[in-house]
């Protein structure tokens, strides 16, 4: 059975869509660490930062369950 870090490997190099989903995770994570390290958030700051979360949240649910789909097409089918 494959790790999660082997797997994470595997789709690098055979989807798009988890290359994607990956680079907008960092992008966001980046975006947060910029405004935290502000002294003071305006109101609207605070607004974006809640967006920035909820995405940066949705973008690694979405690699989980690509790991997930991943992981249950190549394990053997147990048989009875």
């Amino acid at each position: 059975m494959l790790t999660d870090n082997q797997i994470t490997a595997l789709l690098r190099q055979s989807s798009k869509e988890f290359r994607d989903l990956e680079e907008r995770h960092h992008q966001l994570d980046a975006e947060l660490n910029d405004l935290q390290r502000r002294h003071a958030l305006t109101p609207q700051d605070e607004l974006v930062k809640k967006q920035i979360q909820k995405e940066k949240l949705a973008k690694k649910d979405r690699l989980a369950e690509l790991i997930r789909l991943h992981r249950e097409k190549d394990a053997p089918t147990s048989s009875r």
